[in-house]
């Protein structure tokens, strides 16, 4: 079920991505029919478009601050915070600064 991770380890998820000038950079640490769960680093500046997921989307600030608007509500989360994106909502990320997250999909 998990891979790109070692297993039986105690481990930081922020060091399991690390930045680069001018891009997001991803890690997947699950994929599946049911959840997938990814790591992300962003460099400031930088972003994810707006999209919809096809299912419920959980993201945690793991470092920095990250700019989150879903369906033209504006949050912006600090290492810490959590907010849930429902599914088919329109929503869109952007590194207000360096930042690192956790984004876990129910599906």
């Amino acid at each position: 079920m998990y891979k790109n991770i070692e297993k039986q380890k105690a481990l930081k998820l922020k060091e399991l991505v690390e930045y680069q000038e001018g891009q997001v950079v991803s890690r997947t640490l699950v994929q599946n029919n049911q959840v997938s769960m990814t790591v992300f680093s962003f460099d400031k500046g930088e972003e994810i478009s707006t999209h919809a997921a096809g299912g419920d989307a959980m993201v945690t600030v793991l470092e920095g601050t990250g700019k989150f608007t879903v369906d033209g509500q504006v949050f912006v989360l600090t290492e810490g915070e959590t907010l849930i994106m429902p599914k088919d909502i329109p929503h869109s990320v952007f590194g207000q600064e360096r930042f690192k997250m956790q984004l876990v999909i129910s599906y």
